[in-house]
């Protein structure tokens, strides 16, 4: 025979006895799915990827905040430091690849086919979408263009 543990009331009835049996079986039914839950490792390696997938979303957004952070910094530390001509040069420089720019869009919307105008649109949108970046990049790379132009002619 069994015993009974010290820490269970013996059953003084046959309901009382069917309510433990069924405690019983619920609790050895939880036991089941957990013990089952650790052994399926491809449910856990998901569970896991998931976890981690996330968390390097946060940590992008994270750094792309910084990146950005960083570029306006550099942004205005090249623009402090540039002198005025340079400054109205580089000016000039954009007004006219701005209006450029715009005469070349119109030619392409003329002339270029559906499919093709579509992907260009997808590019237009992630480069409005990094506006910061690609001005603080177009900036650095004028004012390099130019230090460089003079540095040359000396």
């Amino acid at each position: 025979m069994t015993q009974q543990p010290p820490d269970e009331p013996t059953a003084s009835s046959p309901e009382q006895l069917r309510e433990q049996v069924e405690q019983t079986r619920q609790e050895l039914g939880e036991t089941v799915e957990s013990l089952a839950a650790k052994t399926d490792v491809k449910a856990r390696a998901q569970e896991k990827a998931t976890v981690l997938k996330e968390q390097a979303g946060a940590r992008a957004t994270e750094l792309t905040g910084q990146v950005k952070v960083k570029a306006a910094e550099a942004a205005h530390l090249v623009q402090d430091k540039l002198p005025d001509p340079v400054k109205d040069k580089a000016t000039a420089a954009a007004e006219q690849v701005k209006a450029k720019a715009g005469q070349a869009g119109q030619v392409w919307q003329d002339k270029a086919p559906e499919p093709v105008r579509a992907k260009a649109h997808q590019g237009a949108e992630a480069a409005r979408a990094n506006r910061t970046v690609l001005i603080v990049v177009g900036s650095v790379a004028v004012a390099a263009w130019l230090l460089l132009r003079r540095r040359g002619r000396r």
